[in-house]
């Protein structure tokens, strides 16, 4: 029993295939450069008309995910050529991501966000979660034959492209703690996902343990200082609005029972009155 639990050793042509497959993700090609481009900018458009359909949109073709495995594999086996290769893709795109969203923001010239934008400005704990999933499900997809990677590559590319753009809008009309708090989101996506791709290639059994690993651990740690403190405000948010719904659904059920018992008291009297008025 011990023995199937236990990640088996792969073999080297596997591993081989899927070295060349990272390989491939992470790099930085003509169709990544304009797959991201589309992507700011239909996340970006979607995020100044407050648009959840569209910014879903930007969500399916977003590449960023391609080279995040890569990066965590790279890091792993101390592949310096894949890693650089793939932290050069994730920079590149999150510069064009940061630009373009900028430049979309000062031509729109809107002071004002709705809450699409204001939903990626307070990252906590379960946006980390999340990443964490997420990042698990694209890498075990990658591992395994017969699962596509588009499912994972849907449930992941949401959490990536729409804090950037969220960042560039942002800073292009001066709202710093807005920018902040998406690049934060998108940090903690970053790691979280990371983190998640690790684990699953150790389980795996394509590489193992080492020092790459723990420094993520460590940094994805760092995390839960801002994380905590931003989920318990939401907690308590949560918990003082509902106890102001409470608080208001008693006092509209006292007043209606209170109106409720005058009327009753009025029609009483006022038959009290008719009965004298007109005896039978």
């Amino acid at each position: 029993m011990l023995n199937r639990l236990l990640p088996e050793a792969v073999t080297e042509d596997v591993f081989k295939q899927l070295h060349q497959e990272l390989s491939i993700d992470a790099s930085w090609t003509i169709n990544y450069v304009v797959l991201t481009i589309s992507s700011c900018l239909i996340a970006t458009f979607g995020l100044i008309s407050n648009s959840t359909a569209v910014i879903i949109g930007a969500m399916i073709i977003a590449p960023l995910m391609l080279p995040f495995r890569g990066l965590a594999f790279g890091a792993l086996e101390g592949d310096l050529i894949l890693f650089r290769k793939a932290l050069g893709a994730i920079a590149g795109a999150a510069i064009i991501a940061l630009v373009l969203s900028w430049l979309t923001g000062r031509i729109a010239g809107i002071p004002e966000y709705g809450s699409e934008v204001l939903s990626r400005t307070q990252p906590n704990l379960v946006d980390l979660g999340i990443a964490v999933v997420a990042g698990g499900i694209s890498s075990f997809a990658k591992t395994r034959e017969r699962i596509s990677d588009a499912l994972a590559g849907v449930a992941i590319a949401v959490a990536l492209m729409p804090p950037l753009c969220v960042v560039g809008l942002s800073l292009s009309q001066g709202i710093w703690s807005f920018s902040l708090g998406a690049f934060l989101l998108y940090v903690t996506n970053l790691l979280g996902i990371t983190l998640a791709c690790m684990l699953v290639f150790i389980v795996a059994g394509y590489t193992k343990v080492n020092h790459a690993l723990s420094w993520t651990f460590g940094f994805t740690a760092l995390l839960f200082l801002p994380l905590g403190v931003s989920f318990w405000e939401l907690a308590r948010q949560a918990r003082l609005q509902a106890t102001i719904n409470n608080t208001l659904v008693r006092r509209v059920e006292a007043g209606l029972g209170t109106i409720v018992g005058a009327g009753l008291g009025t029609k009483f009297r006022y038959s009290q009155i008719t009965e004298k008025q007109n005896p039978p």
